[in-house]
């Protein structure tokens, strides 16, 4: 008997994806949970298991084309009598790995089960992050603390000779771009965006962090100045709590988070990420740059989680890393703040009553001026001056 395998409801509100390449070819036997092919969501790159084993008769949509959750992925010749055709919305039991036998508690591809078995892992105690929450390898691995990093495949994009000025190029605005799109026009549509800038003398931070480099490199971190960005934006925000929280328009709230999980913004080579560092305040700087370094890897491989892209309370764009020096960075919506970090460059500045060349650090504050006004932002902002023109104040006053 024929089995058509259709994408299902991958959650997340993810409606469709794109077929990135097929691991099996038609004539092929496939195992029941096998990884048949990877596809690109707005979120990552997930390896799709079929549900059930049989031969390849054939294969529906080619590499590159788009699916829609529903749509047929594969036809396979199965045996036995005639099941539901695995779509979406998938029951309860299965989601991507569709209908599985109620006596199945745990949903695994067939690497992660061989994998827990070698490392005598229980896979109850492991965290699904695969399609419909099925748990990969890398989950394994992820969870056993061995979890590697892959490359992402380019986005194509295909040059016309349609102008009579000349030959243009035309790239399809899909996967991360695509969400990125949707996310920032939905932060212009539902929020008052303002945004304020002020200058901070980081000169002592740089020595601080110069000295403590070392140390941090031989247990193997690469120390960036964003963590101590994130401890002084945290410590300001337990003096302006409203920046760190969203507005519920349903219901004409304000919505004041009581945790601090900031979200950083990462370049990828398909567009900006924002990964999510939970519970700053607990966290030392040592912590914290090595989760960033986790985090950034995972980001720009897509291998990054769908729950570590969700549940900021407030974002930091470092786009002085790349030469930026101010700008008007947009909400990470629905947060109600997000704090723009240029470049740290030289400059003659009034140090002590006399003129010296000091390293001087660029800062953009963009907000929903529905939450608050103009003078708490500042003063916000001028706090997280002072955390980073004095940085022992940050280590003072952590718990």
């Amino acid at each position: 008997m024929l089995y058509e395998f259709k994408l299902p409801d991958l959650g997340e509100g993810i409606t469709e994806g794109e077929v990135v390449k097929w691991l099996v070819a038609g004539g092929d036997d496939v195992a029941e949970h096998q990884p048949v092919l990877e596809v690109e969501t707005d979120k990552a790159i997930v390896e799709v298991p079929t549900p059930r084993k049989g031969r390849v008769v054939k294969i529906n949509k080619a590499a590159g084309e788009t699916v829609a959750v529903g749509e047929t992925l594969i036809t396979l010749e199965v045996e036995g009598a005639p099941v539901q055709t695995a779509s979406a919305p998938a029951p309860s039991s299965g989601s991507v790995v569709g209908t599985l036998p109620p006596e199945e508690a745990v949903y695994a591809a067939p690497k992660a089960r061989s994998l827990a078995k070698q490392l005598k892992i229980d896979l109850k105690a492991v965290k699904g992050t695969g399609p419909g929450g099925i748990i990969t390898e890398r989950d394994v691995k992820a969870h056993a603390g061995t979890a590697p990093a892959q490359a992402a495949p380019a986005t194509p994009s295909v040059i016309k000779p349609e102008s009579r000025f000349g030959p243009v190029e035309r790239i399809p605005i899909k996967g991360v771009r695509k969400a990125i799109a949707k996310n920032l026009l939905a932060t212009l549509r539902n929020a008052a965006s303002v945004t304020g800038m002020d200058e901070a003398d980081v000169t002592e931070l740089w020595a601080l962090r110069e000295r403590e480099r070392k140390v941090a490199k031989e247990r193997g971190i690469h120390l960036t100045f964003l963590p101590f960005f994130m401890k002084a934006v945290q410590h300001a925000l337990v003096f302006h709590p409203v920046l760190n929280g969203s507005i519920d328009g349903e219901n004409g709230e304000i919505v004041v988070k009581k945790y601090y999980n900031i979200g950083v913004a990462v370049n990828t080579p398909d567009g900006l990420m924002v990964s999510v560092v939970r519970n700053v305040d607990k966290k030392t700087i040592l912590e914290l740059a090595t989760e960033l370094q986790e985090l950034s890897a995972k980001a720009r491989d897509r291998k990054i989680a769908l729950e570590e892209l969700k549940g900021s309370t407030f974002t930091i764009s470092n786009y002085g890393t790349y030469g930026g020096t101010f700008a008007t960075p947009i909400i990470n919506y629905p947060d109600i703040a997000i704090l723009g970090t240029g470049k740290i460059a030289e400059r003659p500045w009034v140090h002590e009553g006399r003129i010296a060349v000091r390293k001087i650090l660029h800062l953009s504050l963009t907000f929903d001026h529905r939450a608050l006004d103009g003078s708490e932002a500042a003063q916000f902002l001028t706090r997280v001056v002072q955390y980073l023109e004095d940085p022992a104040r940050i280590f003072i006053e952590s718990a």
